[in-house]
């Protein structure tokens, strides 16, 4: 038996085998480096939810335009999510992380440059395609360095890392914006990628020695990137039923917040709640603390009881419909500073509640699937925030900026996820049950 296969587990590592890779102070260097990453990926990506006002006066856009810039770059992103997990799967996670970093530096530069709103829309999708590379590639980073037991921590510390850089558009760009000017904010930033372009080439290795993945199980060396791949591929991974409520799990919790902080927050609390902008900003900032906050509590607890990953997701799902029903529906033009407060510490607890789906996915999918099957899962939040999106942009525009109705749409898509989620959730845990029992029995019985 391999140390990979004496690795494995059917909870994704609830105990540490003799396969897994080492951890240590390397590991944490080595995914240090494509954290940092994901980090600048994630400036670029949010730096239109604090730049949305000015992007619409620059472009001379309305609303329904406007959500096109974050439509078509989740659009470019979703789609892109189960191509990169095969090429994450085929070529390794620094390959792909630097066709990623290019891509997105060059978006974010030719954002910055863009003298029209056709070419500022090429640009943002160019960047959509750049980040759609990031985040998988730190997964299977993780994968390859860490013990499986340190996955849904390791995940979750990850995600927080992405969410202190949406706290760096939220605080610092939009300060410059108003200092310095549109081309001056976003060409400085695009320089970040060119440092973590300069990181990623000099110190980042796929796997620690002595511990790379065997080759994905093919018919024939002339099959192996083949469509026949392809499509095994893509059907193993969804066959799975924990691949299929990981997608549903991210579908319906990371949607509302990240369309709040994407683009429509801001002009939410300040065109429809009469915030300024400074306090608008803060309250932007206090759903990214929170979801760092969040983040860590919700890791700890789902490395020690695999049991939660449910009830943290529904119950997110149910606090988040809540708080959004009550802002709504208060009486009156304005919600009071109090419930915008709560409602934006809730909204915090999505971004850590959607990577538990990709605790759902890891279990089910061997090491050689686990790109492909994050690809999956990873598209599910972001359809949903792009359908989101282009609900509110074009009910925003059908109802004279009623941003009560426009917002409403949130609660069509929870219902949908919910009902998926409660389909598959006990078909799932019977599978990890099986997988567990039959791990167990492997690991007793090794050959001499």
């Amino acid at each position: 038996m391999s140390r990979r296969d004496r690795g494995r587990n059917g909870y994704g590592g609830a105990v540490t085998l003799p396969g897994d890779p080492p951890g240590g102070r390397r590991a944490v260097l080595v995914w240090g480096v494509g954290v940092a990453v994901y980090f600048v990926a994630v400036i670029f990506r949010t730096s239109l939810g604090v730049a949305g006002l000015d992007a619409a006066d620059r472009f001379h856009v309305n609303a329904s335009a406007l959500s096109t810039f974050s439509i078509l770059q989740l659009l470019v992103y979703a789609g892109m999510q189960i191509p990169v997990g095969l090429m994450v799967d085929r070529l390794g996670t620094k390959k792909v992380l630097t066709l990623g970093v290019v891509l997105f530096t060059l978006g974010q530069l030719g954002f910055a440059l863009s003298p029209s709103y056709a070419m500022a829309l090429g640009s943002r999708a160019l960047l959509g395609s750049g980040d759609a590379m990031t985040f998988i590639s730190v997964l299977r980073l993780g994968a390859r360095w860490f013990p499986a037991r340190r996955g849904p921590l390791v995940g979750q510390i990850a995600a927080l890392c992405g969410m202190a850089g949406n706290l760096v558009s939220t605080i610092f760009l939009s300060r410059t914006l108003h200092g310095l000017g549109w081309t001056e904010t976003f060409v400085g930033s695009s320089l970040a990628g060119v440092v973590v372009l300069v990181l990623l080439l000099a110190f980042l290795k796929d796997h620690p020695e002595g511990y790379e993945p065997a080759p994905a199980p093919v018919a024939s060396a002339a099959h192996a990137g083949g469509i026949a791949f392809v499509r095994r591929q893509i059907a193993d991974s969804w066959r799975e039923p924990g691949t299929r409520l990981g997608m549903w799990v991210h579908f319906t919790t990371q949607f509302p917040a990240m369309v709040f902080l994407l683009l429509w927050g801001l002009p939410f609390l300040v065109e429809d709640q009469g915030l300024s902008r400074g306090t608008a900003g803060e309250l932007l900032t206090l759903v990214v603390l929170s979801n760092m906050t969040v983040g860590l509590a919700y890791g700890q607890i789902i490395a020690r009881h695999h049991a939660a990953r449910a009830p943290l997701a529904l119950g997110t799902v149910a606090a988040t419909a809540l708080l959004w029903a009550t802002t709504l529906v208060y009486p009156g033009d304005q919600a009071p500073m109090g419930l915008l407060v709560v409602l934006c510490v809730v909204l915090g607890a999505c971004g850590p509640a959607s990577m538990i789906g990709f605790d759902f996915a890891r279990p089910a999918n061997p090491p050689e699937r686990q790109g492909t099957a994050s690809g999956i899962v990873n598209m599910g939040g972001f359809i949903a925030s792009m359908t989101t999106l282009l609900a509110i942009g074009v009910l925003l525009d059908a109802t004279g900026d009623n941003y009560r109705i426009a917002f409403s749409s949130v609660f069509v898509l929870q219902a949908l996820g919910v009902t998926q989620i409660v389909r598959l959730k006990a078909r799932t845990t019977r599978r990890e049950r099986e997988r567990l029992v039959a791990s167990r029995v492997e690991a007793v019985h090794v050959p001499a």
